[in-house]
């Protein structure tokens, strides 16, 4: 067996688990409670008590990282950024013991700042509510949200008219959309259901439920998987072909998960999402998770309120397109009367 100095890797965090009819074993596990993407945290299982026991397995995300040793080091580059589960199961005769702690991997740098150039201002429907926003052969694809209120729109880029629409049944909340293959998928919130539409007709060809996701919020893909954010600090990826979920990473900064996130649109290999509330985009990684770059756009939502009446916590930024054939990034907002083409300036 091989055991390490876990001190001088940042040993933190100490978890005991005894049981009052086995009182003749103890274990602890022990782990580095918080490092940087990049480097080693540490695992250690220890018996306090009992006889020898058979053996011990430890897992961090279900994944198993040791094969006879109690004590290991692992590669946080392996993992992501993010709050990892570590399980350790010990085995002896005629029972078996499941110890559980974490370790936390943030970033090792803070993200980017960018700044922001307004190129062009267009007309937007104020009574969208918009979740979802994508740009294909010239227009607009939107959907809208809200019980009774929800609909999926072609819209023209000039002028701000709805070309095409048809409507959710009234009893879903629509969120966020993206084009694939021809195809429309669109999400609802609360529903845990997203809907299949033609391209071309917007007519409804299928359905499909998410069940490892809590909510449906924004949704955008990467030319093979479908990519879905649910509110909170994971990005999941969904099978194309099945729009089962595959995978999922954690959000994270070098200090802290960027929960919140919302409408995305995956732009030369990275996903930009918006944060709720927040009036920002943030620059993420696909493969690690890390915040690579964040945007505050408060100065376009300070535009809009010079013509209209928006309500702080609900009318926010939300909507993000892009043109990549001419490399032109779309904004808008829930409610907001003007769509802006921007650009991205790193600071």
């Amino acid at each position: 067996m091989r055991f390490y100095n876990l001190f001088t890797l940042g040993l933190a965090t100490t978890l005991v688990i005894t049981s009052c009819s086995e009182t003749n074993y103890k274990f602890k596990l022990n782990t580095t409670k918080k490092t940087t993407l990049g480097d080693k945290a540490a695992i250690k299982f220890e018996q306090l008590k009992g006889e020898q026991i058979d053996s011990v397995q430890l897992y961090v995300d279900n994944k198993r990282v040791n094969t006879n040793e109690t004590s290991v080091t692992i590669n946080t580059a392996d993992f992501g950024v993010g709050k990892h589960a570590v399980t350790a199961l010990a085995f002896y005769p005629n029972k078996s013991k499941k110890l559980n702690n974490s370790i936390e991997v943030l970033a090792k740098e803070a993200p980017a700042v960018y700044s922001y150039k307004i190129v062009n201002t267009y007309p937007h429907d104020k009574d969208a509510y918009t979740q979802g926003l994508e740009y294909k052969n010239g227009y607009l694809y939107e959907t809208t949200g809200r019980k009774g209120q929800s609909s999926l729109r072609k819209v023209d880029l000039k002028t701000g008219e709805v070309l095409h629409k048809t409507d959710l049944d009234e009893k879903y909340f629509g969120e966020g959309m993206t084009i694939f293959n021809n195809k429309i998928y669109w999400l609802t919130w609360q529903a845990r259901k997203g809907f299949i539409y033609d391209f071309d007709t917007f007519k409804q060809t299928g359905s499909f439920n998410y069940t490892n996701s809590n909510e449906g919020w924004g949704l955008t893909h990467n030319g093979s998987e479908l990519i879905k954010t649910d509110g909170t600090n994971k990005v999941w990826f969904l099978d194309a072909n099945t729009q089962k979920e595959k995978s999922s990473i954690q959000v994270y900064t070098n200090k802290y998960p960027v929960d919140n996130l919302n409408e995305i649109e995956f732009i030369n290999g990275k996903i930009y999402a918006n944060k709720w509330q927040q009036n920002s985009i943030v620059i993420i990684n696909p493969e690690t998770g890390v915040v690579e770059g964040v945007a505050n756009l408060n100065g376009l939502r300070d535009i809009v309120t010079k013509d209209q009446s928006l309500e702080p916590q609900d009318d926010v930024l939300n909507g993000i397109a892009y043109d990549a054939d001419t490399n032109r990034l779309f904004v808008t907002g829930k409610h907001w009367s003007k769509l802006f083409e921007i650009e991205l300036t790193k600071e």
